[in-house]
Parts: C-alpha cells; structure tokens; sequence
C-alpha cells in the first residue's frame, strides 16, 4: 500500500526540481557502491510516484523531457559503436556468439510468455528485453573490473553491439504492425513492407557510409570542412548544432517512412567516428552530449519510469520470477554455449555468458517505448523493469567471480 500524501498538485517546475535533486542524489549514492547511477534514479521515481508516496505524476511535460532522454541516450549508446565492429561481430566464430547469445534468450522468453497465457506483442517484447545487453552499462562494469581490453572484455563488448543493433531493429518492426489486425495474412504483408522501409534506410546508412568512407581517404578532408563551417557559424555550441542537425535528418527520415525516431538516431550516431570528424570535435560533442543527458534528461527519464512502476500492479508472481529466471539463465547459456562453439574454454565462455546479462539503459528504453506505445500493460512494464534492475545489479558481483577464476588458471 502505498503512503500517500495529501493530494497537491505542485506547479511543473517544482516537481521537476524535486524529481531531479532525489533522482541525482540517489543515484550519487548508487555510484559510489559501483552500481550504475540509473538503478538510484529509478528508485528515486518509485518513491515518489504511485508504488510508496504518490507525490508526484507523469505529466505530459515530463514525458516530453523523458523522450528528449531516451534520444541522448540512444546517442550516447551509437556513439560507443562502429561500424567497423559491427561487421567484427559478424566474422568467423564472433557470429556463433552473437546469434546464440541473443537468439536463445529471445526464444525462451517468448515462451515464458506464451506458457503464462500473455498476448503475441506482449510474448515478443518479453523475449526482446530478455534478450538485449544494454551495451553502455557493459562497458562501464568492464571498465570499473579493468577489464574493458581484455580478449573477454572485447568479445562482450562485440556481441553486446550485436544485440543492441538487432533489438532496435526488431523493435522497429514490431512498432510498425502493432496496429495490424492479427491475423496471419496481415502480419506477415505488414512485417514485410517494414523490412522493406527497413531496408531502404539500412541502404541510406549504407551509402551514406560509403561516401564517408571514400571522402576520409582524402586526409582530414571531413575534419577540414567541418573546421571551415565551424569559423564560418558565429554562434555558440555550433559543433553540437552541426552533429545534431546530421543525426535529427536520420530520425526525421525513420519517421517519416514510420519507423521509430530512435532507430534514425542509432544508425546515425554510429556512423560518427573520430576519424571521421577528429578525435577533439567527437569528445566535445560526447562530453556535451553527456553532460546533458546525465546530468539532466536521463536522470528525469529514469525516474520517470520509477513513477510509471507500480508493484501493486503485479498480481502473477509465478510470471514475475519465470521472467527473471530465464533472462539470467538464458543469456549465461546463450553466451556460454556460443563461447563454447566458438571454441574457448569452460571458464572464458562462462564469463562472457554472465558478461552480456546486464540489461539497464537499452532494456528499460525498449520497454518504455513498447509501455508508451499500448503494447505491453502496466504489469508486465513493472516486471520488466524489475528483471533489467536484478540483473545490472547482479552482473559486476557475477562478473568479478568469473574473471577472478579465469585469472587464478592463467
């Protein structure tokens, strides 16, 4: 039961103060135990939405600044990626990997949902949040254990883009035939013109990579162009203009063809490099990026979805732990049976199973869009949220013992 406080609408700008003052410090405190500042955040949310005080709700204002949030974050995620390692991620053995490590989980946690009775749509994004890695929150685990660089590191860090590319691009999909009468007929014309759009944006980054690729080979002649419109541009922050301008033409692109604006700002962000742009314009436009998704818009986010969270909306515990069973034991499987094919040893292929079962910031952004979009109900929101917090809470601990009994063989 809730302990709620007596009803007072507070202006906007008074629960925005009082949502990001507790969601910062909450997720200061989360920080200095080595979790990921996003779990404080979210707690901050839930205590003070509907689940413990009921103090503040979800505005229209808020869920503005929370979808502002999610394309910072999405930024920040493509900007973690290139290209190039995608196609990595596909060589030789990497792909066994990375297919098992997402195909299995995706399978099991569909049918966990089927088993319990649950919709198609809502079978399919259990198994999709299952089945991510939340790429961001990996690479901060890795770099909080040292090892970020190790062969285990590198492997995770591969399939984890792997993962996050084939989410957003299923997640595409299935937003694109959520309205579609469901029958077999229509589904399937409906989830082959979205292949389709797909695919022509697909072809659009393609290209666009292309002539980047080939206009790269003149030395610094990006770098050198963008420096001449940069002392052109007499106004302030015009680096970050210039960036957000190319990456808002591809969400504007994936929208107008019906896709998510977030696939847009994935593909787009990816293809910005440092050797594209220079190593000093790509970290002042990620340190800017960064400064303002989490020092502002991700914290309101992540609370937010604590405010959307209502654990009185649970009532099918068995679902709830099934859900949490099989996203730990099918993505440590996944990755561990892909290690295996990909024939590294008992002790590598385990760590790098438990390496890829943090879920955190990619999980919770498809799940709130999947929530925002009518597809999923507020219950099985809440239950997503809980397995993405157990098991980004869980992994460094899981991951530390794992690296520690690879280290004592070697």
């Amino acid at each position: 039961m809730p302990f709620n406080v007596p009803s007072l609408e507070l202006p906007f700008f008074a629960n925005l103060l009082i949502l990001l003052v507790l969601a910062r410090l909450f997720g200061e405190i989360m920080e200095r135990f080595k979790q990921p500042a996003m779990i404080g955040e979210i707690l901050a949310g839930v205590l003070l939405g509907p689940t413990v005080l009921n103090f503040i709700h979800r505005t229209e204002e808020l869920k503005v600044i929370s979808e502002l949030g999610v394309f910072l974050l999405v930024i920040i995620a493509g900007l973690e990626i290139h290209l190039d390692e995608i196609v990595k991620s596909m060589k030789g053995r990497n792909i066994v990997i990375s297919i098992s490590a997402f195909f299995i989980p995706i399978v099991l946690g569909y049918l966990v949902g089927s088993y319990f009775g649950q919709d198609v749509m809502s079978t399919i994004f259990i198994g999709l949040c299952v089945a991510i890695t939340a790429l961001p929150v990996s690479i901060r685990i890795l770099m909080d254990l040292g090892k970020l660089n190790s062969p285990v590191g590198q492997k995770i860090i591969s399939v984890a883009i792997f993962d996050d590319v084939i989410a957003l691009t299923i997640l595409g999909i299935l937003l694109d035939i959520k309205d579609v009468e469901p029958t077999f007929a229509n589904i399937t014309q409906a989830t082959i013109f979205t292949v389709l759009k797909l695919t022509f944006f697909l072809l659009i980054i393609i290209l666009t990579y292309k002539m980047i690729q080939k206009l790269a080979q003149k030395e610094n002649f990006i770098e050198n162009q963008l420096n001449n419109i940069l002392s052109f541009l007499k106004g302030k922050e015009s680096l970050f203009a210039v960036f957000f301008v190319f990456i808002l033409i591809f969400a504007t692109i994936t929208e107008s063809i019906g896709l998510h604006f977030i696939i847009g700002a994935f593909f787009a962000s990816m293809l910005i490099s440092k050797e594209l742009v220079g190593e000093k314009h790509l970290e002042t436009f990620h340190n800017t990026t960064n400064s303002m998704a989490m020092g502002f818009l991700a914290p309101i986010f992540f609370a937010g979805i604590g405010l959307e969270f209502q654990f009185s909306s649970i009532q099918n515990y068995p679902l709830l732990l099934a859900i949490i069973a099989v996203s730990f034991l099918s993505k440590i499987i996944g990755g561990y049976i892909g290690g295996r094919f990909a024939r590294l040893n008992h002790k590598v292929s385990l760590a790098l199973g438990i390496g890829l079962n943090a879920r955190g910031i990619m999980e919770l952004v498809i799940a709130n869009i999947a929530y925002k979009a009518g597809i999923i109900n507020t219950e099985i929101f809440s239950m997503l949220v809980i397995m993405g917090l157990i098991t980004t809470l869980s992994t460094p601990f899981l991951l530390k013992r794992a690296f520690k009994s690879i280290d004592k063989v070697a």
